[in-house]
């Protein structure tokens, strides 16, 4: 299910922003984009995350962690959603990296898609739904609110090997996370503050596995982990260090509120990931952590929610940046909109619903039934 809704959204995210880009140039985020072209749908995504993520409230996590790991490759560009990449030859995508393999919430996305596609056809881009679904899933936790201005464009290229060289991993030290951090424009105290979204959510056995039991290859435990939450680890939850479905509350007894207690497990010596510890193994980081402890969660809040704002304007793609129009693909087959019979007769194919009305160059020489798609277009019609 999750899946054929996911290569729908891919189908619908391609084909909307191409729709839309026709009537738009400009190039930049703002406040309330879409408050002249589709008015309600910031209120729309809002409602359905009200009325959901309270009977899912894992899915808050998910669907942040979810935005962080499509920032951080290629900018916001809801190129994490796709199945199929617009590179030649075809590459695996970002959904299939290492990364992204416990990555879940596509079906959520795919289905605030739906009601703001329902509303509004091709205007809204799934970039900026995945920035306002993450934003609004936090506030339902009881977390920050954090200004999403919008106006991104989805891209049409994922790559997997993209997201295993682009994405921080758990096991990287402080000298690793920074530089990650900076490719997308992001410094020292906003690796610390993001970092505080591992309050909420939780992170597999096999992402910290190696820190209780062979961190360096003589079968060790982490020295920067306290030993005795170590030892309660391996005794209670990772019982097998080969364990990859068994997962562990990040902040363990808060792990569904948003507040400062991950910072204090952290200064304990109790944060879960590599990635965690290494905050305090550098003094302008660890200073960090310690005046938000000292602090309101207020100040956090606040802090966070700019450098959320922060991250999710890297490297975007916005006006014409995203896709480009042609009357010719790559292989130089015009490629013309669909007519009327067309359009219906495609409605459904092999069981995945078609959405009608994206009128854009996606029908090739006539063919009555598509076989192949290759991102928004039909290439291969059936029988050639």
């Amino acid at each position: 299910m999750e899946k054929n809704m996911s290569n729908m959204a891919t189908l619908v995210c391609i084909i909307g922003v191409v729709s839309f880009l026709v009537g738009f140039s400009s190039g930049e985020l703002q406040l309330g984009f879409y408050d002249n072209s589709c008015p309600k749908a910031e209120k729309l995504i809002k409602e359905f995350v009200q009325e959901h993520i309270p009977n899912a409230p894992s899915l808050a996590a998910t669907l942040l962690r979810m935005q962080f790991h499509d920032c951080f490759v290629r900018g916001c560009d809801a190129s994490v959603l796709l199945n199929v990449s617009s590179t030649k030859p075809f590459n695996a995508t970002e959904k299939t990296a290492v990364p992204n393999m416990s990555l879940r919430g596509f079906d959520f996305i795919d289905r605030v898609k739906s009601i703001v596609e329902k509303e509004c056809p091709g205007v809204v881009s799934c970039a900026d739904i995945i920035s306002l679904v993450a934003r609004d899933s936090v506030v339902v936790t009881g977390g920050p609110y954090w200004k999403v201005p919008t106006g991104r464009r989805d891209g049409t290229i994922s790559n997997a090997t993209e997201s295993l060289n682009n994405i921080p991993a758990p096991t990287f030290n402080f000298s690793s996370l920074t530089k990650s951090f900076a490719k997308v424009g992001l410094n020292v105290k906003d690796l610390v503050l993001l970092s505080g979204s591992h309050t909420i959510g939780v992170g597999h056995c096999s992402a910290f596995s190696s820190r209780l039991y062979n961190y360096t290859g003589v079968g060790d435990e982490d020295p920067l982990l306290d030993s005795e939450y170590a030892a309660n680890l391996r005794n209670s939850k990772c019982t097998n260090p080969n364990d990859n479905v068994t997962f562990v509350e990040m902040d363990p007894g808060s792990a569904r509120t948003f507040d400062l207690d991950y910072y204090k497990q952290v200064l304990k010596r109790r944060g879960l990931f590599h990635s965690d510890a290494a905050l305090t193994t550098d003094s302008d980081a660890r200073s960090i952590i310690m005046d938000l402890v000292n602090s309101s969660p207020s100040k956090f809040y606040k802090a966070f929610g700019l450098s959320m704002e922060k991250m999710s304007r890297a490297q975007v793609k916005t006006g014409t940046e995203a896709v480009k129009l042609e009357e010719k693909d790559e292989d130089g087959i015009k490629v013309r909109p669909l007519n009327k019979e067309e359009d219906e007769a495609l409605q459904t194919m092999s069981g995945r619903s078609y959405f009608r009305g994206f009128h854009v160059g996606i029908f090739v020489n006539g063919c009555q039934r598509c076989c192949r798609w290759y991102v928004s277009r039909c290439v291969r019609c059936c029988g050639d």
